[in-house]
């Protein structure tokens, strides 16, 4: 058995004066803080981060570097790589080593600097989040879905202006084309977790927005509007885990216990094989390890890149039927205060996505939930909360999905 007894994370903002090194120390130090413990208590890092080699050149040993400049050396440091879903990746391999033996005492942490001088050059972090030698492939596999649905005049197609903003363009229209799903519908995502931003000092965008405020607003690629896409960040955040044996150096009352941590890899299945889809497979084995089904789970995070895809996963995580996720979302059942609240942080869309910090930011969030320690978001009466994280892109899903249940 193992528990997370420390979580940090520093603020989602897009700062060029902001350092790796920096924000590493940040989440760090405040995840030291939380569990009560000196850095020397750590027996082993996991260190994810996905752009430091892009923007910086710095393309190995990124975490030895980073740990070394605040003091952390001469403990078993390694660095995960796995896109978005690279902090929930160091957390599922910190979770791994206690578990194996390995550590009494493991850190995740995840950073990413995001921002340049040159702001097109963030962009090009994400040019290796799919199979670059076959982007001409998978960009026409893509056109061919919801060509059913038509796209008004004044907007391109696919315009190649955000590659992952365009790869979930051609997977709405698909969900439209089969299920009815509206742009309202991803609007109604958008309102909502604006709603919950604004309960989260962390978040990026905190003011609240009306489902027509968002449809109005800057197209980037049809049919998502700005406030619809989670914007770049710099940041990181990190988490402590430690094993049942050690539990007695720290904080009982404050631990958060690790009830199943499943890491999966996409397959090509086809597009309308649904219950394959990697994040239902993953899911089906988080809760088989939990002894529990999805009607169990009392908040949610989940990997909102677009506000479509929350309406994808909490399908793909069986909150609600296939094809009944914008249905979910017009009901209010996803707010806080209804069914099953999803996002309560604000999601992606709101807080920030710095590529590898994400993951471990979404469990900071669930383990406030769980703790009783969200203030005005705070979900009533929390004590099972499930983090869902994706990464890249490979066929016609994510290529590398993790999901994390944790109790109270």
């Amino acid at each position: 058995m193992s528990f997370i007894v420390g979580v940090g994370m520093t603020p989602f903002r897009y700062d060029v004066a902001s350092t790796v090194k920096g924000l590493t120390a940040a989440a760090i130090t405040a995840a030291c803080s939380d569990a009560g413990v000196s850095p020397g208590a750590i027996d082993s890092v996991f260190f994810a981060n996905s752009g430091q080699g892009v923007l910086e050149g710095q393309h190995a040993v990124r975490g030895q570097v980073a740990l070394r400049a605040m003091g952390i050396q001469g403990v078993p440091v390694t660095n995960v790589e796995n896109a978005c879903a690279g902090g929930s990746t160091a957390l599922t391999s910190a979770i791994a080593a206690v578990r194996a033996g390995m550590a009494d005492v493991a850190l995740a942490v995840g950073v990413e600097k995001m921002s340049d001088p040159d702001r097109s050059r963030s962009f090009e972090i994400f040019a290796g989040g799919w199979d670059v030698t076959a982007a001409e492939v998978t960009m026409a596999r893509l056109r061919t879905l919801g060509t059913s649905v038509k796209v008004p005049t004044q907007y391109h197609d696919l315009n190649g202006k955000s590659l992952f903003m365009d790869v979930y363009a051609a997977l709405i229209k698909d969900h439209m084309a089969r299920f009815g799903t509206t742009t309202y519908d991803l609007a109604v995502v958008t309102e909502k977790n604006r709603t919950h931003a604004a309960g989260n000092p962390g978040a990026q965008f905190r003011s609240p927005m009306t489902a027509a405020e968002v449809l109005a607003s800057r197209m980037v690629t049809w049919p998502l509007t700005v406030p619809m896409c989670a914007p770049l960040a710099d940041g990181a955040a990190a988490a402590i885990v430690c094993r049942e044996e050690s539990l007695n150096r720290f904080s009982r009352g404050r631990a958060v216990r690790i009830a199943a941590s499943a890491l999966g890899t996409g397959t090509d299945r086809n597009v309308d094989d649904f219950t394959n889809h990697l994040v239902s497979r993953t899911a089906r084995r988080a809760y088989d390890e939990a002894g529990i089904g999805p009607h169990d789970i009392d908040v949610a995070e989940v990997h909102d890149a677009t506000s479509f895809a929350e309406i994808w996963q909490c399908e793909n995580l069986g909150l609600c039927d296939f094809g009944m996720g914008a249905e979910l979302a017009r009901s209010g059942d996803t707010a806080i205060g209804g069914r099953i609240p999803v996002n309560p942080s604000g999601g992606l869309e709101c807080k920030g996505h710095p590529i590898a910090a994400t993951g471990l930011g979404q469990v900071h969030e669930i383990v406030t939930q769980l703790r009783g320690e969200a203030e005005t978001r705070q979900v009533e009466g929390a004590s099972r909360g499930l983090v869902e994280n994706g990464g890249g892109f490979i066929g016609f899903e994510e290529a590398v999905a993790s999901i994390l249940i944790l109790e109270r």
